[in-house]
């Protein structure tokens, strides 16, 4: 019972991330809004972090269940998975704004809509960000091989097309046939060419 609920949480997540990331959704918010819709990136960026790290405290408390026995070779595996998910992460940030994509600098991200990017990371993957989640939560699981760690990386992988399916949408709305372009020549989250970004 306890792991069902752990999946009805991210499920939860999932569902909610992705509606208030939709347009149409933030249209109806910023109507409610007005003048403080500002904030309202802030906002999102608050929400999904303390929901995150409130299903990772809620699964902290079950009685770990391993999956795999814990060697040095599997835990430094998986140091050296997260480490290079969070580089890439923090890479694909060289792009644009990182204080306009948490929220710390108020925008209307309705009316001034962030410059389309295909350079660095993201002349190899769309996402670069989820590709960079992808290697975070499987070392999460080879450091912590338990099946709290397991339900965790395999909700991603569940959500990530449709994730991807919605953002891409909105993603079209905004950028029209320059991003549909990009969409034809660039990998969603697995690069097919490595190089210099």
């Amino acid at each position: 019972m306890p792991y069902l609920i752990l999946v009805i949480l991210w499920v939860l997540f999932y569902f909610l991330h992705s509606l208030l990331a939709s347009l149409n959704i933030k249209r109806k918010i910023k109507g409610w809004m007005g003048r403080q819709y500002i904030w309202y990136r802030l906002l999102y960026s608050v929400f999904t972090t303390v929901f995150i790290f409130g299903i990772l405290v809620y699964s902290s408390t079950y009685t770990p269940f391993d999956i795999l026995v814990k060697t040095p070779t599997i835990t430094y595996l998986g140091y050296m998975l997260a480490s290079f998910g969070t580089i890439i992460i923090v890479r694909s940030f060289k792009s644009f704004s990182k204080k306009r994509f948490i929220g710390l600098e108020p925008h209307d991200d309705m009316e001034q809509i962030e410059d389309f990017v295909a350079s660095g990371l993201h002349a190899y993957v769309r996402h670069p960000i989820y590709s960079g989640t992808i290697l975070i939560f499987l070392g999460f699981f080879f450091f912590e091989p338990t099946l709290s760690s397991i339900i965790h990386f395999a909700m991603l992988l569940l959500y990530l097309p449709f994730g991807v399916h919605y953002e891409e949408k909105k993603l079209i709305e905004l950028y029209g046939e320059k991003y549909i372009q990009y969409k034809r020549m660039v990998p969603s989250i697995i690069p097919k060419k490595w190089g210099k970004a």
